[in-house]
Parts: C-alpha cells; structure tokens; sequence
C-alpha cells in the first residue's frame, strides 16, 4: 500500500500535484506506450540482458529501555517517535509496557480498546490488525491494554518466546522508518522480548545517583542477550534526563554516564520541565501540547541528532 501522503499514480506528493495541471494522454496511448514497455522488457530479460537490483530499505528498530521506573522512559519514547514524525519519517511506537502509559499520552484510552500488543505478542492478532492512528501525522501506535500483563506468564510455554515481537513485526518493517519500543521497567520476557526485536536501544537515564545504580544489570542483560540471542544488538546510546543544572549532583551524573557509556551519550539533555510533566496528562506529545519549552526543544535536538546518525542504520 503506498504510504499517507503519496499519490499511488504518479509517486509525487499531493501537494504539489494540486498546484501543477499535467495533460491526460489519451488512454489508447497509455495502453500502447505501456504494451511496448513490457514487451520490450521481456525481451531484454529472455536475453540475459542487464538485471536491476532492488533495494527495500527497512525500519530502524529502538528499544527505550531502563528497568528502573520514573526516569523518563515514556516520555522519551512519545516524544522522540513524535519528533521524527515531524520530520517527514514514518514511525510506529509500540507500547509493550502494561501500564499503557504509552498508549494513555497519546490521548488513547487502553480501557477502550479490545485488542493490543498481548494479542500480538501470543499470535492472535497480526500487527496490521492492532495498528491505530495517532494525533501526530506520521506516528502510529500498536497500543498496549491491561492484559498485557498476563504475557509474561503466558508465554512462558510457547515456543520461540523471546522472540515473538521480532517474529510479529517482520511483517510490517518495511510500512516505516523508525520502530520505537516503549518497554516496561523491568527485566523480564517482555523486555527480552523488545531487545531480541531491535536493532539498537536508547537508554534514558534520569539524573539522580540511584539511577545509575541498576545500569550496570542492565548492561549485563543486554550483554546477555548478545550473547545468547541477538548478536548484533546495539547501544545506540544514553541521554540524560530530568536534567537540572543548577543542582551539583546533575553534574555528577552526567560525569558518571560518559564512564559508562563513552563517546555514547547524547548531547541532548532533557531538563526537568514542569510543560513536559503535564502533556501526557492531557494525552498530548509536547511539540503539540507546548513546541516552544525547554522540554520540547530538547526532543527535537534529540530528534535530529538520531537523524544524523540515520547513515549508519
């Protein structure tokens, strides 16, 4: 199916097909120029003439991940998926997280919906049937309702465990640009679940001295998970967030985040912002709810700073 936004015709955007009149070739004319286009071609082919290779670009697939709760994993992952959004690229955002917190700052309510991502992830529902549209252009959701947290025991049993989410979204890695994963604040088969289906994942670290303590687990699992199940998983990198720079110990955690992921660390900060704490509340990314706080500005350099790396996806 083309993508939102695309003229299946003619492959240009709408909006500049609206301001430009082209003439109608007679339709005899059509049918004899594309006849001769395909004979030719089956011609060239019979021959062992020259081949042409095609290129499908897939998704690059981020997993925001941090076991310990509170430190801005979801905004994160609302706020980035809608940022990128805004840039012209075509994200999903996955909430694998059972408190749908994902789902709820999007301005959906999971109590309404009647399938989700535990639906997907047990194989009853395919990804396009669990799919929904966001506020934000570009941005939809595979949202998460309260059944998800019956997953962690019901998978338990089921072949290829781990891998259920990366089986579930093979089938539409190639509708987007970016697949970001909003997983829960634990260690368990849910997030193996969303490390096994990336191919990169983004840390938020709030900074506070007890979030440094659970890292170093976390990149034991991650290192597990390498190991045992997706060799080539990345660490795309850690951004700091709740940043305040008038406190010393802000400072110090920042210090201690380069020691532990160097040359790996955003120079986007995310400021501790009272506009960012409210949005979700209101079902509202912040580039909606408020584009011009700290808080919004500094998604959208973290945005355009995952932009620049988009060449070594």
């Amino acid at each position: 199916m083309p993508r939102e936004g695309i003229e299946p015709s003619w492959g240009y955007p709408r909006t500049i097909l609206s301001r430009v009149r082209l003439p109608v070739p007679p339709p005899r004319l059509i049918v004899t120029l594309v006849t001769a286009y395909f004979n030719h071609l089956e011609t060239v082919l019979s021959k062992g003439g020259p081949s042409c290779t095609v290129y499908v670009v897939m998704a690059c697939i981020i997993a925001v991940v941090n076991q310990k709760g509170g430190v801005g994993k979801t905004t994160t992952a609302i706020n980035l998926g809608s940022y990128l959004a805004s840039n012209g690229k075509f994200v999903l955002l996955v909430d694998l997280d059972p408190q749908s917190n994902a789902t709820s700052g999007l301005g959906i309510d999971s109590r309404d919906l009647e399938v989700g991502t535990y639906e997907i992830l047990l194989g009853e529902k395919s990804l396009r049937d669990v799919i929904i549209p966001t506020q934000v252009e570009g941005l939809k959701l595979a949202p998460s309702t309260q059944a998800l947290a019956g997953a962690a025991v019901d998978l338990v049993d089921m072949d290829r465990r781990e891998h259920r989410l990366s089986d579930a979204l093979l089938e539409v890695r190639n509708d987007f640009d970016y697949i970001i994963i909003d997983c829960p604040p634990s260690l368990g088969l849910l997030t193996i679940n969303g490390l096994v289906a990336v191919d990169k994942v983004l840390i938020p670290v709030q900074a506070e001295y007890y979030a440094l303590e659970g890292l170093s687990q976390l990149l034991r699992t991650i290192g597990m998970v390498r190991q045992a199940l997706k060799p080539e998983l990345e660490i795309l990198g850690a951004v700091l967030t709740m940043y305040d720079g008038r406190n010393r110990l802000s400072t110090d955690v920042m210090a201690e985040l380069h020691r532990f992921f160097p040359d790996r660390v955003f120079k986007s900060v995310i400021p501790r912002n009272v506009r960012l704490a409210e949005a979700p509340s209101f079902g509202r990314p912040i580039m909606e709810y408020d584009p011009w706080s700290k808080g919004a500005k500094a998604y959208e350099r973290l945005a355009k700073e995952i932009l620049d790396l988009e060449h070594s996806f």
